[in-house]
């Protein structure tokens, strides 16, 4: 996560949030991953003068004919939309990194490949199985604790799978079996992260890195979340 003043975006911080509940999301149709950086951008009222940056996974066709960005948001992922946090926490659009290109709509580039896309391969039909499962390109790490967080591990998120009911699936390697090197999408160790009876949250790499560091202001920010979990 970054934190950027609204005018000169830049910097970093750790900003603890918490869940809150939400309306339920369409089911995703399809996904064209996000390789060039976009960013989402998202503010707060505990930092009104400030915007903070979040990579985008990937831009996701919904059934309900809308285009939007996913990212990994504590818990699940979510699109732009659903970002929620106790501080009225809300989405203000999207940027190219290192510039001031700011807009609100998904690249007309992407909705294309998503049109495209869909009339290849069709939408998902009843009995379908895994739809499409693609890289984890920005470094989302799946963070597990089963003793209130006094302990944490932290296992890299290899790709996402989508499957026929329209959910998003975080796949990491199962370690404790035989695994295949490199561990690729698709590769047989891969086990969904959210089924793992201690995951808790997901964070970027940035977060990760720093709680793989024991950096304080990282750990001081898990600290708040576990009291919510």
């Amino acid at each position: 996560m970054t934190q950027a003043h609204r005018q000169h975006p830049g910097g970093n911080n750790v900003v603890p949030f918490s869940p809150r509940r939400k309306a339920a999301q369409p089911p995703i149709l399809r996904l064209s991953p996000e390789y060039d950086g976009i960013e989402l951008l998202y503010a707060n009222d505990y930092h009104p003068d400030k915007l903070f940056s979040l990579k985008i996974l990937a831009w996701a066709r919904l059934a309900n004919g809308d285009t939007v960005a996913m990212v990994p948001w504590l818990k699940e992922p979510v699109t732009a939309m659903a970002l929620a946090d106790p501080l009225n926490g809300r989405w203000e659009g999207y940027r190219l990194p290192e510039s001031d290109y700011l807009f609100v709509d998904a690249p007309e580039h992407k909705v294309q490949e998503l049109d495209a896309a869909l009339g290849f391969f069709g939408k998902p039909r009843p009995g379908d199985q895994t739809i499409q499962e693609i890289p984890d390109t920005i470094g989302t790490h799946a963070v597990f604790s089963e003793d209130g967080f006094h302990t944490i591990s932290l296992m890299e998120v290899v790709s996402w799978r989508l499957t026929a009911d329209g959910t998003l699936a975080a796949m990491v390697a199962d370690e404790t079996g035989t695994m295949e090197t490199p561990v690729l999408p698709g590769a047989k160790c891969l086990i969904q992260a959210q089924q793992l009876p201690h995951f808790r949250y997901f964070f970027q790499h940035g977060i990760a890195n720093k709680l793989k560091e024991r950096d304080p202001e990282a750990l001081a920010a898990v600290a708040m979340l576990s009291r919510t979990n």
